[in-house]
Order: structure tokens, then C-alpha cells, then sequence
């Protein structure tokens, strides 16, 4: 919060600062050592390493917790980095463990599960699903307790960078305006990308376009035990449905298709949306007693990144440096794993090393990490994919591979990623074999894209 009566700023637990520790500007000293744009699980995350590091850190987050958000299906490799910030425990309390992710098949079940426990790696064998309004809030709240200086509803609209600081400008919810000297910019506004709007350096996905509708929903079938926390992915022509089950009977439903199909639409919103969700038999089933519960709405064309992640006393976190279609679930992990190496590389700089080394090594990782992922979500919907999700095997154990991947294991994995090699083979050779079917697909994603 901004101001009091009195002059003073009002930390969220009730902790008072003097208006003169962030009114410093023109005095030529730094009121703290890091601004933190945004208070999701990337902003929370670098804050806390931050500040247990004993760096004074300012974050500033736009909204106030708890508050809505999608994203809502962690992975195994989540685990390490929760437990590391101390807050496993209270993650498990609000959230419905998670050990598989299934896709349709045709065998008696209906569909095939990538069980955590048979990864290639050694690593977690579950994760969980969580109502980010709850997950968010415990991560902001465990920040504070590090010894960040939090601020709600308190919007950066944007970043001077100057030869000794950078020079951060925030408004408040009643827009008064406020600036904060600072030795280094961590960017983890998400998709409002706050510095890579500014520097012009975000840019479309190539090759892959998307739109998404969602809402949540009760009295939605679950998958009979121990698969009842399996987040479920369905297909339809045109994209993909995830089916995540919360706490209290809740499950997150979301339909990701072409932008096209979204903006052209005759229908209102909602109708237009349960088509879709109705046209998938086995989906349609289990919502036979499902009953919308609110939070529905859109989001346009979303794919896309930046082409630097890191500049002088600035680097970008999670969303704010690149966004990929949710189909694998790597948002909330991909944003905490590269906040944890930001932090380090932050405080590393801060100490007195070369900072351009340390970009340059978190870019070239980030930038690996996203590419093993984005290959498989370029291709998740043509048809020699689901051909290979729907008839798994495990030659050269390829599929033990494929939950490592799904998992979250693509950072230092080698062994992983050699068996991902040969997969890609072999996808390559069931396109060509489906030569009729690719070619449909390609023609068809084409004319979405015109149209």
C-alpha cells in the first residue's frame, strides 16, 4: 500500500515504512537493492531467495492476493523448489495431489496415464493441482516472512535505466505516483511483460497460435482412484481441453484452440465454449452433472517470447520472458525454477561479479529448457503425436522418458533428453508414415491462420 495519513507505507501485515524509503530518487541513494515487478510464483519466488540472502528487495504487485489466476497444474519438479522455500507443507494443504497426467486411448479404461513413478530420472513421483488465489497468496506471504517489502495493488508502469540505477516508476490503486531507486530490475510481471513491452522485445510465437476459454466448474466425473488428481488432456480438431480437479469438488476446464475459431464465433461465449466441451464423447460424460462456477472467460493469441531475457542491471523471470501454450503444464515450474536462478545470479552481481557471463549462461539455459518443451507443443496436435500418446511404448525405455519430460525434467538431464532424441526420430517416422493425415493437418492449421 502507498501512504497512510501519517506518511507512512503499510506493509500487508501491518508494518509501517517512512514515505522516505522509497522517495529517494533525486537524493543519489538506492532505496533498495532489487524491484520485483510482480507478485506471482516467479516474483515470490526471487523475492524470498532474495532476501534470505540478505538483499533488500521491493515487490511490487498490481493486484491484491488472493486473487484469480490459471495455471493451476504443478509438476514433480515443482517439489524440490517448494520445499526449498518452506512452503511443501502448506501446498499440500490446499491442493489435490497429483501423480499422472492421462490422455484418451482406446482400451477399456479410456485412457492412458504417464505415472510420474515411471520416470527415467530420479525425482518427485507426484505434484499437486492448486486454486492459484490460494497458492499464489501462500507464496507472497512466505516472501514477507523472508524479509521482502511487499506492496499491493501497486503497478510498475515502467523502468529508466540510468548509468548507476535503474529508476522505477509504480502508481498505486488511486494512481498516485511514486518512484524507487534501485541497483537491479527483476521483470516478473507475467504476460504483461512490463520491460519487454518497454524495450519492444516481445514477439509472437513463429509458429504456433492459440487462444484459450476456461471457467471452472463442479460436479465434473473424476477418474477412479488412484487417478482422481490426474490432470486429463483431451483433443478436438481444432486444439485441446485440460481437465485439472481442485480442492472442494472444483475442476478447471479449459479449451485451447485457434484464435480464428474464437474471434469468428457466431455464438455467445459461454455456448460457444460448451460446444466444444460437449463435442468430445468422453469429456461429455463426465460432465454430465457439471455446473459452471464462475471465473469464465478468454484470452487472445498468448504465445510468445522475448528476444533477450537479461540486460544491464535487468533480467526477466517466468512469463515476462516467454509464455507456451499450457498443454504440458510447465508454466508455474518453468517461472519458480528460472526465478531460483535469477536470484542467484542477481546476488552474484550484486556481490561484485561481471554480470554479462552470468546472463549469458541463465539465457542459453532458459532458452534450452523452453525449446525441449516447445517441440512437443508445436506438434501436440497433429496426428502422429497422438498416435504415439495414444499407443505408448517403452522401447529404449522412450516412454520412461516421456514422464520424465512431462514431469518437468529438462534442466540437466541428459539421459532424458538422448531418449527425447531418438522419440523425435521416431515421431518423424510415424508422420511419414500418416503422410495423408499430417498433410490434412497442415493444410488445415494453415487456413485457421488466414482465416
Amino acid at each position: 500500500m502507498w501512504p497512510d495519513e501519517g506518511g507512512y507505507y503499510i506493509h500487508a501485515e501491518g508494518r509501517h515504512f517512512p514515505m522516505t524509503a522509497i522517495d529517494n530518487a533525486t537524493t543519489g541513494r538506492f532505496d533498495c537493492d532489487v524491484v520485483v515487478i510482480g507478485g506471482g510464483p516467479a516474483g515470490t519466488t526471487v523475492a524470498t531467495e532474495l532476501a534470505r540472502r540478505g538483499r533488500s528487495v521491493f515487490l511490487f504487485e498490481k493486484d491484491r492476493h488472493p486473487r484469480f489466476h490459471i495455471g493451476e497444474s504443478l509438476l514433480p519438479m515443482n517439489i524440490p523448489i517448494l520445499q526449498k522455500l518452506g512452503v511443501l507443507g502448506a501446498v499440500e494443504r490446499v491442493g489435490v495431489r497429483k501423480l499422472a497426467a492421462d490422455f484418451p486411448a482406446e482400451n477399456e479404461r479410456g485412457f492412458n496415464a504417464f505415472d510420474f513413478s515411471r520416470s527415467l530420472e530420479r525425482q518427485p513421483a507426484y505434484s499437486f493441482q492448486v486454486k492459484r488465489a490460494e497458492f499464489d497468496e501462500i507464496l507472497f506471504r512466505n516472501a514477507q516472512r523472508a524479509g521482502a517489502t511487499t506492496f499491493e495493488e501497486s503497478a510498475v508502469a515502467g523502468v529508466e535505466f540510468g548509468e548507476q540505477a535503474a529508476i522505477v516508476s509504480v502508481h498505486d490503486a488511486a494512481g498516485a505516483a511514486r518512484e524507487v531507486r534501485a541497483r537491479y530490475v527483476v521483470d516478473a510481471s507475467g504476460r504483461n511483460t512490463v520491460l519487454g513491452a518497454q524495450l519492444g522485445l516481445k514477439r509472437r510465437h513463429p509458429r504456433h497460435r492459440s487462444a484459450a476459454v476456461f471457467a471452472h466448474f463442479t460436479g465434473v466425473e473424476r477418474r477412479p482412484d488412484p487417478h482422481a488428481g490426474n490432470i486429463s488432456i483431451y483433443r478436438f480438431p481444432q486444439g485441446w481441453i485440460w481437465v485439472i480437479p481442485l480442492s472442494n469438488g472444483v475442476t478447471s476446464i479449459g479449451a485451447v484452440c485457434q484464435p480464428a475459431q474464437l474471434r469468428n464465433r457466431r455464438e455467445d461465449l459461454e455456448p460457444f465454449f460448451m460446444e466444444i466441451l460437449h463435442s468430445v464423447p468422453g469429456l461429455k460424460a463426465r460432465m454430465s452433472g457439471a455446473q459452471l462456477q464462475g471465473h469464465l472467460e478468454a484470452t487472445g493469441n498468448y504465445s510468445y517470447d522475448c528476444r533477450e531475457l537479461s540486460g544491464p542491471r535487468w533480467i526477466m523471470v517466468g512469463d515476462a520472458g516467454a509464455f507456451l501454450d499450457p498443454v504440458f503444464s510447465t508454466g508455474v515450474f518453468l517461472a519458480m525454477h528460472g526465478a531460483d536462478r535469477a536470484a542467484e545470479l542477481v546476488s552474484r552481481v550484486l556481490g561484485g561479479e561481471r554480470a554479462a557471463p552470468l546472463q549469458r549462461a541463465y539465457q542459453r539455459e532458459m532458452r534450452r529448457g523452453l525449446r525441449e518443451f516447445n517441440w512437443f507443443i508445436v506438434r501436440f496436435t497433429t496426428p502422429a503425436l497422438a498416435w504415439l500418446f495414444a499407443n505408448p511404448r517403452n522401447n529404449l525405455r522412450m516412454e520412461e522418458a516421456m514422464v520424465s519430460m512431462l514431469a518437468g525434467r529438462v534442466f540437466d538431464a541428459r539421459p532424458t533428453l538422448r531418449r527425447l532424441r531418438v522419440f523425435k526420430l521416431l515421431y518423424y517416422i510415424v508422420a511419414a508414415a500418416m503422410w495423408r493425415d499430417t498433410l490434412r493437418h497442415r493444410r488445415a492449421i494453415r487456413r485457421d491462420r488466414v482465416n
